[in-house]
């Protein structure tokens, strides 16, 4: 059986939020079913603009006297700063986690020991994706053994299996929660109450009016950066997210529209990425389909 690879996710922080009314505060706030995690549980969620554009993302874990709220390290004293914001007079306390306590990825082997860290789950965007530890960072390098792999390494992981990420692959207040496929990825509840920006996740939900879509690229060559056009015929059909080398290939993920893309492929049409002619697929997880084909406008 193969060892684990882990990484020291330097790029991300964590936010406490506790008190006797953290779990009402949350649940009114958040796209994520806060309610329905159980202790040691978690889920990945986003706070939305009023317009229903993610403002920040991020995995929410149940622990003891509260949850711990995993987001990238330059985006989470901005999120701290807004949940305080919509604090008012709640019965919550949000804070920072102190200095040593950070998180940790585990994936490609056996689950890692329980023991020790604040908590220890399966990553609930996907299985695949391995296991989260969250504790003093020395505590679970001595749990886990070993060399650390790298934060590449980790996010290559990440994109070989079509998982998006806010910053790294989309800036904040410019898509959806379908556009980051949030609803596929145990991020969004249609059967909550309220929450900021719920109605339009919902509208668009309920119509199937989701037109564009994260999803898998690959290319021969290295793939350009982040946000460069992705083309068919010379015209856009969505920008490039985060990529990473693999073997004989280069991953990444684009955010594109689904009909045009549909089109292109149906007419076999190459597409490209800054000179790299790429291939496009739906990840193996995604609950959604390439449309039927016509003409896009």
């Amino acid at each position: 059986m193969p060892s684990p690879s882990f990484a020291h996710l330097t790029d991300r922080a964590l936010i406490r939020a506790g008190g006797p009314e953290a779990q009402h505060f949350l649940q009114n706030l958040v796209t994520a079913d806060i309610d329905g995690l159980e202790p040691g549980g978690a889920t990945a969620a986003a706070l939305l603009t009023p317009q229903g554009k993610i403002l920040f993302d991020f995995l929410v874990y149940k622990v003891d006297g509260g949850y711990l709220l995993d987001a990238p390290a330059v985006a989470a004293p901005d999120l701290l700063k807004r949940l305080t914001f919509y604090r008012l007079r709640a019965k919550v306390e949000l804070e920072m986690c102190e200095d040593g306590i950070g998180v940790v990825a585990v994936w490609g082997g056996p689950m890692a020991a329980a023991s020790g860290p604040l908590t220890s789950v399966t990553d609930p965007r996907l299985d695949a994706m391995g296991q989260r530890l969250t504790g003093a960072v020395a505590d679970l390098a001595a749990i886990l053994g070993g060399e650390d792999a790298g934060l590449a390494a980790y996010h290559a992981h990440r994109i070989r299996l079509g998982v998006p990420e806010g910053l790294c692959d989309y800036d904040y207040s410019d898509i959806f929660p379908h556009d980051a496929d949030l609803d596929q990825l145990g991020g969004v509840s249609f059967a909550k109450g309220c929450y900021v920006g719920q109605e339009v996740v919902s509208r668009v939900h309920h119509r199937g009016t989701a037109r564009k879509r994260f999803v898998q690229v690959e290319g021969a060559a290295a793939l350009p950066a982040k946000g460069t056009d992705i083309t068919a015929g010379g015209k856009s059909v969505g920008v490039l997210g985060s990529s990473a080398p693999g073997g004989d290939t280069f991953a990444g993920l684009a955010l594109v529209r689904l009909d045009k893309v549909a089109l292109a492929k149906e007419n076999g049409t190459l597409l490209d990425c800054g000179g790299v002619e790429i291939q496009v697929r739906l990840p193996d997880w995604a609950g959604f389909s390439w449309p039927e084909t016509g003409t896009a406008d």
